[in-house]
């Protein structure tokens, strides 16, 4: 180990090479469909260090890399998933960068570049870790595998088809952003709150539905969903009050009316309103049990009101991607402290860092849900900070990289040598 440990030092240049070589990639999502080339270069690194390579295309122009590395003694001892996606957030052209975001940049320790932080630091670390165990012909009797994901900025979870297509293990570690901290996470779902008129409306007709004596029993469904924003602003008051979860500030659970769509032109009554809204909620509920709250929340003030008992509004829950259908589903996941593979990932932390690791709670979201939801013990543990992610002039400490890497380096070891549970 200590072999190890110095190699990472000594090598670090290989490391940020590595890293600069994947931020190279250009693999904003949106637009996405665009990882082909960075995903058969690590599929290329895998194989080199002796992984077997499954690649598939989740969407045309996006495909999944897991790689394999079986153990000597697979069936008895212990299995690790190093999970991580590859898609970057989107850049803005007169963003105001001082480097070029698709070109690695050092300053004072700190390497710049739009991925750096989130999450193509997790990932070369992860590939770098595997490199020298591989190079230095460390036995591991457990499997290892990495997972090079497509799609998690639109929501499009690639994981979540590694998970279908019965990738599995004792534990994973989702390499994401997270200041080298154990994190958790809440969940979120997105959906659709529709009001439609049976009816479309000229302007004109709009004075009889208004006044007295018109006699028109109509509505405006943009105002009709007013009366639903201002349902939706009651019902979350209500769970920050009445709701909450240990390592989660008060009234973390949120209910966001992001987008509003409605009418057709300004001659017209608005026939059709939309609102897109992200719900937040906390690891002991379930997206179906949260969006069922709402829709009974909703219902209920329709039915109170005049027009829309008759018309009730109609919902649209989740969706595979925020590209293709405009919605999506993170899963909340919790961190078992007393699972085995915790204890030996923060005694990893202690020694590399020097100081006892920290347990939290993310106040975002990453593919974690999928593992967890697959039965899989998950952490989310990477390098970077969150407040750096998706930024202008995203970056990472490079010390912070180094030491992250020695830490994967110690718990590789010492979970894949260690002999499974029987139950």
């Amino acid at each position: 180990m200590k072999t190890l440990i110095q190699q990472v030092e000594k090598r670090r240049d290989e490391l940020i090479g590595l890293l600069s070589d994947l931020i190279a990639f250009r693999t904003p999502a949106p637009p996405a469909r665009n990882t082909d080339e960075i995903q058969s270069y690590i599929a290329d690194k895998l194989q080199t260090i002796g992984f077997d390579v499954d690649q598939w295309d989740v969407y045309p122009g996006d495909p999944n890399v897991v790689g394999t590395r079986t153990g000597s003694h697979s069936e008895d001892f212990q299995s690790l998933i190093l999970n991580g996606h590859i898609d970057v957030a989107s850049v803005e052209e007169n963003e105001g960068w001082e480097t070029p975001p698709f070109e690695a940049v050092i300053r004072d320790r700190t390497l710049f570049g739009r991925g750096s932080a989130d999450m193509k630091g997790g990932i070369a670390a992860c590939l770098f870790a595997l490199q020298l165990l591989h190079e230095n012909d460390v036995d591991l009797r457990g499997d290892v595998l990495l997972q090079s994901v497509i799609g998690e900025e639109v929501g499009e979870a690639g994981t979540k088809q590694c998970c279908e297509r019965d990738y599995g293990a004792d534990f994973a570690i989702v390499a994401d952003t997270s200041d080298c901290e154990l994190h958790g996470q809440g969940g979120v779902i997105t959906g659709w709150v529709t009001v439609k008129s049976p009816a479309t409306h000229h302007d004109g007709t709009r004075q009889r539905m208004v006044h007295a004596g018109g006699g028109l029993r109509a509505a405006s469904a943009i105002e009709k969903m007013n009366k639903l924003i201002t349902a939706l602003q009651e019902l979350e008051r209500d769970w920050a009050i009445n709701k909450s979860y240990p390592g989660f500030t008060p009234g973390t659970n949120t209910i966001n009316p992001a987008v509003i769509e409605g009418g057709r032109h300004a001659a017209f009554v608005a026939d059709e309103c939309r609102l897109w809204i992200t719900v937040h909620f906390y690891p002991d509920e379930s997206a179906d049990s949260v969006a069922k709250e709402i829709e009974d929340h909703l219902l209920a003030t329709a039915n109170a009101d005049l027009w829309m008992k008759d018309h009730p509004p109609t919902f649209q829950w989740g969706g595979g991607s925020m590209i293709e259908e405009r919605g999506e589903v993170f899963p909340s996941f919790s961190i078992d402290e007393d699972h085995a593979a915790v204890n030996d990932l923060m005694e990893a932390h202690e020694q590399t860092f020097s100081e006892p690791a920290k347990i939290s709670m993310s106040p975002s979201v990453n593919d974690g849900g999928w593992l967890a939801e697959a039965g899989i013990p998950t952490v989310c543990y990477g390098p970077g900070k969150l407040e750096h992610a998706h930024a202008v002039n995203e970056h990472i400490d490079i010390d912070q990289l180094l030491d992250y890497t020695k830490t994967l380096l110690r718990f590789i070891v010492k979970w894949c040598n260690q002999p499974k549970e029987r139950s």
